[in-house]
């Protein structure tokens, strides 16, 4: 396993841990997208998410959806 997998699993665990502190119920589905910025487009990002794969790919599209209908912004704050 290499080292930016193992990170993103121990990044997974930790979030999923403090969202859903309720151990009988799972109220928060979470999806992190980590990328190199200087990568190649279609090959540079990578995800880890405690939820389906159907669900996931329906908050990505909710959140696409949003950022689609706002003004043009800089990816650096």
């Amino acid at each position: 396993m290499t080292d930016s997998k193992k990170a993103m699993q121990s990044l997974a665990n930790i979030l999923d841990t403090v969202l859903n502190a309720d151990a009988e119920r799972m109220d928060y589905g979470f999806v992190l997208l980590v990328f190199n910025a200087e990568g190649e487009t279609g090959s540079r990002t990578n995800y880890v998410s405690n939820c389906e794969r159907k669900d996931m790919i329906a908050a990505l599209k909710e959140v696409t959806g949003r950022f689609e209908g706002q003004p043009e912004q800089s990816g650096r704050a």
